[in-house]
C-alpha cells in the first residue's frame, strides 16, 4: 500500500475510533470506509467519507444492497456527502427495523452528520424508507426510492408480483401477522403512512421499470406516487418504459443527482 494511502487510512482509524465506534478502515472507490458494529445491536454499519465533506455535513442513508449500482452514491460522495448503511435485512421494514434505524440516525446526529439525511431504496429498501420517514418526518431531507416495493403483500406476498415463500413467512414474523390480517396492513404506500411527509412537504423521488414484473409499479411506485401527489407533496418521477426490476438507477444519474440537491437546498 503507497504510504500516502496507508495515512490517509491511518488517519481515518483515528479519527473513526475517537468519533465512531471501532471497527474496520478500507477503500471504497477511493473513499475512507469504516464498518463497525451499531452500539448495543451489534448490526452491520457502514460510513463512507468524503473527500471535503459539504457544509451542514449532509448524507445519504442507503437502505438494502450495499454498493449495488453505486453511482448516485458516487456522485453525492463527490459533492461532500457521506454515504452510510445499517443492515435491517429480514425486517422488511417493520418496527424493529424502524427501532434499528432510530438508533442508527441518534448515532450519526451525535457524530456531527446533518439530522436529515437523503434516503435511498431500492426493491424492498422502499419498506423501511418510508416507514422510517413517515415515523421521523422532520428527520429526512428527501427520499430516492428506486421500483421500490411500498406494498409487501404485492412483494414477497405475489399479489400480481413475484412470490416469495421464504421472505413472506420471514414478513410476516417481522410485523406479527397472521397471513389473513396481512392485507388489511397499513402499507407504506397508503394516504395514512404518506400524510405525515406530505404535511413536511419532504420530497420524494421516484425511479420506475414500467415493466417490472417483480415489483410491479402499478400496485407500488405508481400508487405511491398517487397517492403522494393526492396529499399535495413534491414529488419527481422518471419512468423507464420497456425496463424491468433490472437494473435499478439512471443512467447516467446526472439528472437524478442534480434534483436531489436541489431538493435538499444544497447550492454546489
Amino acid at each position: 500500500m503507497p504510504a500516502l494511502l496507508l495515512f490517509a487510512f491511518l488517519s481515518f482509524t483515528a479519527i473513526a475510533t475517537a468519533a465512531w465506534p471501532t471497527g474496520k478502515s478500507s477503500a471504497w472507490h477511493g473513499y475512507q470506509r469504516l464498518d463497525f458494529p451499531l452500539p448495543g445491536d451489534g448490526a452491520r454499519c457502514i460510513l463512507v467519507k468524503p473527500e471535503t465533506p459539504a457544509k451542514g455535513s449532509p448524507w445519504v442513508w442507503r437502505a438494502r444492497f450495499w454498493g449495488h449500482q453505486p453511482a448516485l452514491d458516487l456522485q453525492l460522495l463527490e459533492k461532500g456527502f457521506h454515504l452510510a448503511y445499517c443492515e435491517v435485512g429480514g425486517l422488511f421494514g417493520a418496527p424493529p427495523a424502524v427501532a434499528r434505524w432510530n438508533k442508527f440516525h441518534a448515532l450519526a446526529v451525535q457524530q456531527g452528520l446533518s439530522s436529515r439525511p437523503v434516503l435511498e431504496g431500492m426493491s424492498r429498501g422502499g419498506l423501511i424508507i418510508i416507514n422510517w420517514a413517515s415515523a421521523n418526518p422532520d428527520k429526512v431531507a428527501a427520499i430516492y426510492g428506486d421500483n421500490p416495493v411500498c406494498n409487501f403483500n404485492s412483494w414477497p406476498g405475489g399479489k400480481n408480483g413475484k412470490f416469495s415463500k421464504r421472505d413472506w413467512q420471514r414478513c410476516l414474523k417481522a410485523y406479527g401477522l397472521a397471513v389473513t390480517a396481512a392485507p388489511d396492513h397499513q402499507q407504506p404506500l397508503s394516504p395514512a403512512t404518506l400524510k405525515p411527509l406530505a404535511d413536511k412537504k419532504v420530497p420524494i423521488a421516484l425511479v420506475l421499470g414500467l415493466a417490472d414484473k417483480v415489483v410491479p409499479v402499478g400496485e407500488n411506485g405508481e400508487a405511491l406516487a398517487r397517492n403522494y401527489e393526492s396529499l399535495g407533496g413534491p414529488l419527481k418521477v422518471w419512468r423507464k418504459p420497456g425496463k424491468g426490476h433490472h437494473p435499478h438507477g439512471l443512467h447516467p444519474p446526472d439528472e437524478l443527482a442534480s434534483w436531489l440537491l436541489q431538493a435538499v437546498g444544497k447550492d454546489f
